[in-house]
């Protein structure tokens, strides 16, 4: 896929830090005085961290991008050293990529030899967790953006709340179009819901019969800009993430169904074939209209 990347001039970076609490994805770090980008997967391109670079060392470049190949990352990361090989690979953990840090350690078992640093060292340093500093429990990234897994088995055990309320089915964060990564291991072949942000407030079942075994990502078709991203968002959670099928859920409202125009549009771009549901929700809560398109 054809998408934007963030590039940092380290002739111009002075390794001031000011782009790295900028950086919703905790993508960005100072390693031995300069910024670097530590993992290409969680750069969503955005470019949040251009603005407070005083030196203008950051810039977008738009490049056609391979499927994300964790051994060819990690050979660039050797070559930058031992500190940006730890930062890379925490990034993975903490990220719960647990499949792609898996990768990037095998690649440095099998080429141990021609490293100039200890493997046990790296993963001494990986695992290690850091003490907060100044209280503060955010780390290098926004919680915003932080991807997190639910654990299945707390949402199937759930008891309902106080009054009988019941328990929320949310698997992952975040759920917002812009703040997602569509690979992200929670989308995997999973079974999708782009739900606009209207619908959660107007069902009263949402969580039981609609978010419940989903993936979720939330959008508003009216209000939102970059829609283009979030086509390039969908079209790699078709190609890539390989989910199993999209449910839109959408308000009455005419602007509403430019979010399973969007969906529609992802998938006649997309090299895979994957089936679309479209749920048409009234102002009152009312399923006005359910097929598969």
């Amino acid at each position: 896929m054809k998408r934007d990347i963030i590039n940092i001039d380290e002739e111009k970076c002075t390794g001031c830090g000011l782009c790295v609490p900028n950086c919703h994805e905790g993508a960005l770090q100072i390693i031995d005085g300069k910024a670097v980008l530590i993992s290409d997967l969680m750069c969503d391109g955005l470019g949040a961290c251009i603005g407070h670079c005083p030196e203008e060392a950051i810039t977008i470049e738009n490049r056609e991008a391979q499927p994300y190949d964790e051994v060819k990352v990690i050979e660039i990361m050797v070559s930058k050293g031992f500190n940006t090989v730890v930062a890379h690979l925490k990034h993975l953990r903490e990220h719960n990529e647990t499949g792609f840090l898996k990768q990037g350690m095998g690649y440095l078992v099998e080429n141990e030899e021609n490293l100039p640093f200890s493997v046990q060292a790296v993963k001494d340093a990986v695992h290690t967790e850091p003490k907060p500093a100044n209280g503060s429990s955010c780390g290098g990234g926004c919680p915003s953006s932080q991807t997190v897994v639910f654990n299945p088995e707390e949402l199937k055990l759930a008891p309902k709340g106080e009054n009988g309320s019941l328990a929320s089915q949310l698997r992952q964060w975040p759920v917002q179009m812009h703040l997602i990564n569509p690979l992200a291991p929670y989308f995997r072949g999973a079974d999708l819901l782009v739900a606009a942000d209207c619908t959660a407030f107007t069902l009263g079942d949402f969580h039981q019969n609609y978010l419940k075994d989903k993936s979720l990502v939330i959008a508003c078709p009216k209000l939102d800009s970059g829609k283009e991203i979030y086509l390039e968002k969908l079209i790699t959670l078709i190609n890539e993430a390989k989910v199993n099928t999209i449910t839109v859920l959408m308000m009455e409202v005419p602007c509403c169904g430019g979010l399973q125009q969007l969906v529609q549009m992802a998938t006649l771009r997309a090299s895979r074939k994957v089936p679309v549901k479209a749920i048409t929700v009234s102002i009152r809560g009312e399923v006005l209209e359910e097929e598969w398109v």
